[in-house]
């Protein structure tokens, strides 16, 4: 009930245009819960692991077995939801024991352990077991018991040590790789000022002649099934497509789409090609952009420590409120009284409504990520439109854009930024909801009931993917004129609309020439790890032997994930560098006409493909 009239007061705080306002009053509700969670928590949850039983590795009775050692670590990698693992405590589904040291060597059981009148003592390690499990008492029943319990349990490997120095280079490896894809992601973006024009032109073409290619292929498969007379009415329904691939009909089919999407894109490329080359303008504009501020590039690193703050606060906060302390002190006459792990405490007004508050928790999570995402957009947005709106270039580029454009956005647009943060936070939410309750659902449901909450999750996709675009655009109309995000947000979206079709184009073009920077430095770097860790690459010397990896790859996929990330990181600055170029040069064009009061500040090559210049002003 409680979160129910919160929520109809941030409404209201909506409805009356009070931005400045929301901000505050969830920061105050975040100061109540933090004390609250702090006052009735227990600090050794955040700062002790715990084992399957509930007590603390470290202190106590466990004061000499500071570790925890998880049975089978791979069960807490499952995929879960942030609803799931704030409900369920964020455990891990294994047994968990406590330890003096883990385990540093990899071993498998001698021949003589399945020996008859072996013991198991003799052979396992009691430290790595459950307390409640004593080996000096444990007999083997039969043979085929020891192979499920050795199979079950442990891992059948060789009598090797890890190898420190192997570790090393390959550690080193991987980041030269992450170094790689890095300066790799600079130079393309950099280059691109010079080669956007041939890589647009010849993607364009390659997509062409990747269709012209595929009507000449289903044409000849066509022709070579004239003596064929399957159709689609012998065949019928069925499984396998294979079938269908020997019915000539079906490449008719395909031979007539394609002829079809061929026509579509030809005529396209004929009738918007000054709009093309507008695009490659822009994305020329915004590559020099970058080099006359580099800075921008490395944005993306800031927004990951805000994000890295964000999630270590959500964490720590939704598993602190949900323990409670046990003093020993308080049984002197009873030395071995010790908290044993039964279940969760519901007595009392904060407990009652743990389950709302960590709902609460949720919802301001997803509002901090979403507006340090908002920050990251504004402050970008600002950067690059003071590069647009300076005339002379370089001369009148501020300095230090970046962060001039960072404090503006901490200063003026905090408000703004978080009413679209918290309009995204709700939708989120409601997505939240419908996955927990066809989580819920899912076996008592019937056919239409699973069409229905199918729709209702696309609906609100949609709606998700079509807010995010709303408010991307309405954050680079707040950082060029400081007005407030619904202003914003109907300029913006009037102005994409009249220029529906510029809007398209550029997308399209951006989002391909992009998508093969991607392919190349991933693809890239991934080809050359791949060659190193396979030992197609000799390396000089002989202290470090690829063949020594028996699994090599876990080193390439790393490498492949980390040089995908710092791609997706610069390459995101560089689409939003685009994005905001393209609103300020159609306020150019509608604001102003040339004339000597209100100049065009687009760039000269732009001026040329719109046959358009400035107006020399007249002298007396």
């Amino acid at each position: 009930m409680k979160l129910i009239q919160f929520l109809m007061f941030c409404f209201h705080l909506i409805v009356q245009n009070k931005y400045h306002k929301i901000a505050d009053v969830c920061i105050s509700c975040e100061m109540v819960l933090v004390p609250a969670a702090w006052l009735y928590g227990d600090p050794r949850h955040v700062l002790y692991p715990r084992n399957s039983t509930g007590m603390f590795c470290g202190v106590g009775q466990n004061n000499d077995k500071p570790s925890v050692m998880y049975f089978d670590i791979i069960k807490c990698a499952t995929a879960t939801n942030i609803m799931a693992a704030a409900l369920q405590g964020l455990q891990c589904p294994t047994t968990q024991v406590c330890v003096k040291t883990c385990p540093s060597e990899f071993w498998i059981l001698p021949p003589s352990a399945h020996f008859p009148g072996a013991k198991p003592a003799d052979f396992f390690n009691q430290d790595y077991c459950v307390p409640s499990f004593q080996l000096k008492d444990t007999k083997y029943v039969s043979i085929m018991h020891i192979l499920a319990f050795i199979i079950g349990r442990f891992y059948i490997l060789d009598h090797v040590v890890l190898c420190e120095f192997l570790c090393h280079i390959c550690l080193c490896v991987c980041v030269s790789g992450l170094v790689i894809a890095m300066v790799v992601s600079v130079l393309f973006l950099l280059l691109l000022r010079f080669t956007a024009p041939v890589l647009v032109w010849v993607l364009i073409i390659g997509v062409l002649a990747v269709g012209a290619f595929g009507i000449w292929y289903c044409y000849n498969e066509y022709m070579s099934l004239a003596s064929s007379s399957l159709n689609f009415s012998n065949v019928g329904l069925t499984t396998n497509v294979q079938v269908y691939l020997q019915v000539r009909d079906t490449w008719l089919a395909f031979l007539i789409i394609l002829c079809v999407v061929e026509a579509i894109l030809l005529l396209a490329l004929i009738f918007l090609r000054t709009r093309i080359l507008i695009a490659i303008a822009l994305i020329q504009e915004t590559s020099k952009a970058l080099g006359h501020m580099m800075s921008t590039l490395f944005y993306p690193i800031v927004t990951f420590v805000l994000l890295l703050v964000c999630v270590s606060y959500w964490g720590i906060t939704a598993l602190y409120p949900s323990h409670t302390m046990f003093n020993s002190t308080q049984y002197p006459t009873c030395p071995s009284a010790r908290c044993v792990f039964i279940n969760y405490n519901t007595e009392g007004l904060f407990q009652r409504n743990l389950f709302n508050l960590q709902i609460y928790n949720v919802f301001a999570f997803l509002w901090c990520v979403n507006f340090v995402i908002a920050l990251g957009h504004c402050t970008l947005a600002g950067a690059f439109g003071s590069y647009y709106w300076a005339f002379s270039k370089p001369a009148d580029i501020p300095t230090f854009p970046l962060i001039q454009s960072f404090m503006r956005a901490l200063r003026y647009h905090v408000g703004s930024l978080a009413f679209g943060a918290l309009i995204l936070t709700l939708v989120q939410m409601v997505r939240i909801i419908l996955e927990y309750l066809d989580h819920k659902f899912k076996e008592a449901q019937n056919p239409c009931t699973r069409f229905i909450m199918c729709c209702l999750k696309c609906c609100f996709w949609c709606l998700e993917k079509f807010i995010k675009f709303i408010n991307r655009n309405a954050y680079i109309m707040i950082a060029i004129y400081g007005k407030n995000f619904c202003v914003s947000a109907k300029n913006a979206f009037s102005l994409l609309m009249r220029n529906i079709i510029r809007v398209v184009v550029l997308d399209k073009v951006t989002d391909l020439l992009l998508f093969f920077g991607k392919l190349l430095v991933v693809g890239g770097v991934g080809v050359l790890a791949f060659f190193f860790f396979s030992g197609r690459i000799q390396t000089p010397g002989t202290t470090f032997e690829t063949a020594a990896l028996n699994y090599y790859w876990m080193p390439i996929i790393t490498v492949v994930f980390g040089a995908y990330l710092i791609a997706h990181g610069f390459f995101s600055v560089y689409n939003m560098g685009v994005d905001t170029l393209f609103l300020c040069f159609l306020e150019d064009l509608e604001r102003n006409d040339g004339s000597p009061e209100k100049p065009y500040f687009m760039s000269k090559n732009l001026m040329k493909i719109l046959n358009k210049k400035n107006k020399a002003p007249k002298t007396s």
